[in-house]
């Protein structure tokens, strides 16, 4: 008998969440720091296509499995106007973005932005201004976007050289409004007052569009829980989904809490759900509003970022808020991953926040290389693996006292099932292919048994992340040292070695999981 802790995991394709929207595998992209200029967008650069934009970004994007991007921000919207970022980029004029502090030269807008998607293949999400604009600029920008030819905003980019609509469905109702470092800082009646109105406008404009209202910034807001009953009490019949934003980071050295970031997660997600719920049934409807939660990652905000914060007026893409990730950041990132495919059926959208250089997977140097951070590798196995059906998965499992998040599980996990398609690319039926996200946030193994009764499993490999404790330095050569001591692939042979000294039998398969580790694994689930 095994000496490790022993934790226990229960699937069954008929135990379902719900589908896996592919836009929860977003990011984001905001006039912040080098995220646009030497991030996505570099001309002179040698990989640089006829626009400008980094060919070695665009190709790790792809790589990393980007479904969707938001963009202009972030705090940015809030002080943006929009028009004076789009026709020739010879006669925009450079102005003071307030949120950061920064010369924006307003080279990228949002015809190159779109553009760029457009050519990836990715889903674009676009911010209004709600803060120091409003309900016209926010109609415009839909129409500009969206409009066909014979209207005012539709002409304008039809001269700017783009005939075809861009059919921009995704639209996030400002940004963090509930924050008093917010440009244009609004209370829940305000903003819910102002967002109803821009948002009937928008979908006047495009009935097709799709509207994202401001939730609370974090749940340590003082007005979390209040702010989305007051904001939907204005906009429920407009808006389709409720954003939610949540960093995480270890705080002097409580490991444990840092790992447990998950359960934050997975309980800032419960209240918001149940606060959009108690109105749904206070209005007698049966409307459900979904989750945007379209900015989630680490992010030493309190450790690293403090020391960034007012500085002097900036230019030329400044080098701020360029977190370094370690093999603990990767492990923490998948299983807040974990967590969001746990949250299937009411959360269809998410944005890992941000895509290039600020607190981002990808980072680069000007006139230089780019290169992955630790944090790529979960999200990319994720977005490759996680397709068809989110399982609703039951995991009993040790658990352990943290000093931030009380008490919380060892083991968590998460499963989906895609019968689109088994592994030698034929259709399933009652078989399909199989992902399975496990994480250890013990500093000891734990041996888990996974019962599948009535399933026929089929292990055939995995990715496995696990912690480090090497202090982050910046570079691609640290990147590529990182990954190699803590990114591992596994065989089948290796997922299953030994069994944690058990035998296999019908309908249970026995792992042993590193310590501190992210494993993803892949196979295929038939019915026996």
């Amino acid at each position: 008998m095994s000496e490790n802790a022993q934790a226990r995991i229960t699937l069954h394709p008929d135990f379902r969440i719900g589908d896996v929207d592919r836009r929860v595998f977003g990011s984001f992209v905001e006039h912040l720091g080098r995220a646009v200029y030497t991030g996505i967008y570099e001309p002179g650069h040698p990989t640089a296509d006829a626009e400008g934009f980094r060919g070695d970004v665009a190709s790790l994007t792809r790589e990393l499995g980007v479904s969707m991007v938001r963009y202009p921000g972030g705090n940015f919207v809030s002080n943006y106007v929009w028009e004076d970022g789009v026709g020739p980029a010879r006669d925009r004029k450079p102005f003071i973005d307030l949120a950061w502090r920064t010369i924006e030269p307003n080279t990228v807008g949002t015809d190159e932005f779109l553009q760029w998607a457009e050519r990836e293949g990715i889903e674009p999400m676009m911010a209004v201004n709600l803060g120091t604009r409003g309900v016209a600029a926010a109609a415009a920008l839909v129409e500009y976007c969206n409009g066909e030819a014979g209207s005012r905003w539709a002409d304008l980019r039809i001269a700017n050289g783009r005939t075809e609509p861009y059919g921009v469905h995704l639209w996030c109702l400002g940004n963090e409004m509930d924050g008093p470092w917010q440009i244009g800082h609004k209370d829940a009646h305000e903003y819910g007052k102002l967002a109803a109105e821009a948002g009937k406008a928008m979908k006047l404009v495009d009935p097709s569009i799709a509207l994202v209202a401001c939730g609370s910034s974090s749940m340590q807001m003082d007005t979390f829980g209040e702010w989305e009953r007051i904001v939907l009490s204005h906009t429920f019949d407009v808006v389709d989904h409720i954003s939610m934003h949540a960093y995480y980071e270890e705080l002097g050295g409580d490991r444990a809490s840092f790992l447990g970031s998950g359960t934050a997660m997975d309980t800032f997600i419960r209240r918001v759900v149940a606060s959009v719920d108690a109105v749904a049934a206070q209005r007698r409807s049966d409307k459900t509003v979904t989750i945007s939660f379209d900015e989630w990652n680490v992010w030493y905000l309190e450790t690293r970022f403090v020391g960034e914060q007012n500085l002097p007026l900036q230019r030329d893409a400044p080098r701020i808020i360029e977190d370094v990730y370690s093999g603990l950041d990767a492990v923490v990132v998948g299983d807040l991953l974990v967590t969001l495919l746990n949250h299937a059926d009411r959360v269809p959208v998410a944005c890992l926040a941000q895509l290039v250089n600020v607190i981002a997977p990808i980072m680069t140097e000007p006139g230089g290389p780019a290169w992955r951070q630790p944090t790529f590798y979960p999200f990319a196995t994720t977005a490759r693996l996680a397709r068809g059906t989110a399982l609703d998965v039951r995991v009993t499992s040790p658990t352990t006292t943290t000093a931030r998040h009380g008490e919380v599980p060892l083991v968590t996990a998460a499963a989906t099932w895609d019968t689109a398609e088994v592994d030698d690319g034929t259709p399933g039926g009652d078989a399909g292919a199989l992902a399975l996200f496990l994480v250890n946030r013990s500093a000891e193994p734990v041996d888990v048994e996974i019962d599948h009764p009535g399933v026929a499993v089929t292990l055939t490999g995995g990715v496995q992340v696990v912690a480090d404790h090497e202090p982050a330095v910046e570079g691609p050569e640290h990147a590529a040292g990182v990954a190699a001591s803590c990114v591992r692939e596994l065989t089948a042979a290796q997922l299953i070695e030994g069994g944690a000294g058990r035998p296999e039998v019908a309908g249970r398969t026995v792992l042993t999981l590193a310590p501190e580790s992210w494993t993803a694994i892949h196979g295929a689930a038939t019915r026996a």
